[in-house]
């Protein structure tokens, strides 16, 4: 049986505070790079197939709806300006147990989006180059940013800044050609306005859409954690947080328009380097230019997660909430190669298991049930004054983010319901064996402090009777 760690919880109060480095600018810049990523690089097609031509609806409404859970975090960020994220909040709200399944909620999205990546990198973009099969393609990619994420992470941030400027960059490719097509007559503004797919009307192809265009805005809520190192969080945190999901609704739009005028919405649809069917369309830029690019940002963004996964998975079993084992760290680099190994296996499992749109749902419905105990969290925690001069979102905002989170659970297909409930019953159950052994921990320290009162008492009575 795997042993859990005994080791008492870190307080943020025992310890040093974390430099607060973190300009507005620079912190707006960290959230565009986290929200900006290589989702929209694989999932346009599958938007497409799910929606029909209008891409951009879905894009919008997800835009939207992740507005609303925006508007929860940036309250509860600013109130409580520490790390720890939607864990912290829950575990104020609701008490340890709940915050342990939100915790081990977003370790699960993080390892199903690493796979998802990992099959989005062998695809049509990596073909551009090397026909290989997928699952095969995906192990040995993960095994790769396995080791990696091993060798260390340098403090400076040069690496991410390049990955994201060619990030932008390609999706600006994007938008220039999509543009230069409608300016030469090619395309097709037709397309724009088609909503509904042969099973499902309007409404139902939108909101089905929304789930997997939600996935492309995710990675605002991992920014929470970087809030006690910003250096005025209750002013900073709300403009960059706001500010970069604006930015990155408006490029998703403007990429949406392009692929659907572009392209016709089958060829999307089947295609799992939707925006290389842009390049091929216009011409003029290299294919390979663009699937590089676009290889560097599905790397990226699965780098980047990997280590997020590994940290998370360090830390909880670090405070005796998942095996202490995971623990365990390389050396020489004091990197958490256990936790890097057991994340890059379940990724390689999931990976080999599941298609990219299945994996990007189960992402989303993981986060969704995170969202949901935020939303709520805040309400709860009105109570609570908290830091002076906070933001405050106005109380429909959670209200409606907590609903948003029901309606797109609801669009959800049972295969992915099946695969997320199993891993909320995996956490729920590792909850509870924590709970227990906190409070085996407790009733243990009690009667040792009984013992300790009662022989301190027999020895004071054994004194008196001396004298």
């Amino acid at each position: 049986m795997a042993r859990f760690g005994t080791r008492k919880p870190a307080n943020a109060e025992d310890g040093p505070a974390l430099k607060r480095a973190l300009t507005t600018p620079l912190l707006y810049f960290f959230i565009l790079g986290d929200v900006l990523g290589a989702g929209v690089y694989v999932l346009v097609g599958q938007v497409a197939a799910d929606t029909g031509g209008a891409v951009w609806v879905p894009l919008v409404v997800a835009l939207l709806l992740a507005l609303l859970t925006a508007a929860s975090y940036a309250e509860l960020a600013t109130k409580y300006p520490r790390a720890g994220g939607a864990s912290h909040y829950t575990t104020l709200a609701f008490g340890p147990f709940a915050g342990f399944v939100a915790g081990f909620c977003m370790l699960a999205a993080g390892i199903v989006s690493v796979a998802a990546l990992a099959r989005g990198f062998g695809g049509d973009y990596l073909s551009a180059f090397v026909t290989l099969p997928v699952g095969l393609v995906a192990v040995v990619f993960l095994a790769l940013l396995a080791l990696v994420n091993a060798r260390g992470i340098k403090e400076s941030t040069r690496a991410n800044v390049v990955a994201t400027v060619i990030e932008v960059g390609g999706l600006l490719v994007i938008v220039a050609l999509g543009a230069w097509l409608l300016l030469r007559g090619d395309g097709d503004v037709a397309r724009l306005g088609q909503l509904g797919t042969p099973d499902k009307g309007a409404a139902a192809a939108v909101l089905s859409g929304s789930v997997l265009a939600y996935y492309s805005f995710v990675g605002f809520e991992t920014s929470v954690n970087v809030a006690e190192e910003t250096r005025d969080p209750r002013r900073s945190y709300p403009r960059a947080l706001f500010g970069a999901l604006a930015t990155a609704g408006a490029v998703y739009v403007l990429v949406g328009l392009a692929a659907s005028v572009a392209v016709p919405t089958a060829r999307l649809a089947e295609s799992s380097g939707p925006l290389l069917e842009v390049v091929e369309a216009a011409g003029g830029v290299p294919t390979r230019l663009f699937s590089a690019i676009a290889l560097v940002a599905v790397a990226n963004g699965a780098l980047l997660t990997g280590i997020m996964s590994s940290r998370l998975a360090y830390g909880m079993a670090r405070d005796g909430l998942l095996p202490v084992t995971l623990t365990k760290v390389l050396p020489g680099r004091r990197t958490p190669w256990a936790a890097i190994a057991v994340t890059t296996v379940l990724s390689m499992l999931l990976a080999l298991t599941g298609s990219v749109a299945t994996l990007a749902s189960t992402l989303v419905l993981l986060l969704l049930v995170v969202f949901l105990m935020v939303n709520t969290a805040v309400l709860v925690l009105r109570r609570d004054p908290g830091e002076a001069d906070h933001f405050r979102a106005p109380t429909v905002l959670p209200v409606l983010g907590a609903a948003s989170c029901v309606a797109l659970a609801t669009q959800i297909e049972a295969e992915v319901w099946l695969r997320g409930l199993l891993v909320v019953a995996v956490g729920t159950v590792l909850a509870a064996v924590a709970a227990v052994r906190r409070g085996g921990r407790g009733d243990a320290t009690e009667r040792e402090g009984r013992s300790d009162r009662a022989r301190e008492t027999h020895e004071a009575g054994g004194s008196d009777q001396a004298r």
